[in-house]
């Protein structure tokens, strides 16, 4: 019995090892510090911001497809990005976030959907934020943890990826394409 035990604990070991040094988690906005192009909340979330995605499940099959049309305004250090997301099931959705720089490289941000204070960084061409979000009654009505990775890439498109938790367990991952809507 204390055999198993001590393999029970060591499995255990190994798992909160792994997502702390080795998985999504395990980065940080310093591993970014020196990319390049810089990544700008001020530039690359102005104008109209067409989105693409996938939402996957626990399993880590698709279980949602969307489209988001944004538009970013900003004045002096406060910023509002509305967001207008349709869903592959036809399920439509809004958001406003309101963004305010801080100093360095940090900000802050707020939605009607989110629990107090996102808080982000952005380091070299990222941009980190994380958050609580509470999900609308259809999807459960859920109050999930979130980690936003946002990676400015050469031509300007971004890729957003996130992971939501709950109880430390993961239970749903995003991946996004974000880029300048030139039809709007």
């Amino acid at each position: 019995m204390k055999l198993l035990i001590a393999l029970l604990v060591l499995v255990l070991v190994v798992i909160v090892v792994k997502a702390m040094f080795f998985s999504f988690r395990a980065q940080s906005p310093a591993d970014y510090a020196e990319t390049t192009p810089a990544f700008s909340l001020k530039t690359h979330l102005s104008g109209p911001i067409l989105s693409e995605g996938l939402i996957y499940g626990p399993g880590g099959r698709v279980t949602s497809r969307f489209t988001a049309k944004m538009h970013g305004i900003w004045d002096g250090d406060t910023g509002t990005l509305s967001e207008e997301f349709t869903y592959s099931t036809g399920r439509k959705q809004s958001r406003k976030w309101y963004l305010t720089l801080g100093p360095g490289d940090t900000f802050t941000a707020t939605a009607d959907d989110i629990v107090g204070e996102a808080k982000g960084v952005v380091s070299g061409a990222t941009l980190r934020m994380e958050y609580e979000i509470i999900l609308p009654q259809e999807a459960g009505g859920h109050t999930l943890k979130v980690t936003d990775w946002l990676y400015l890439t050469q031509n300007g498109v971004i890729m957003n990826r996130s992971e939501l938790r709950k109880f430390g367990i993961k239970v749903a991952e995003l991946m996004a394409t974000m880029r300048p809507d030139p039809g709007r």
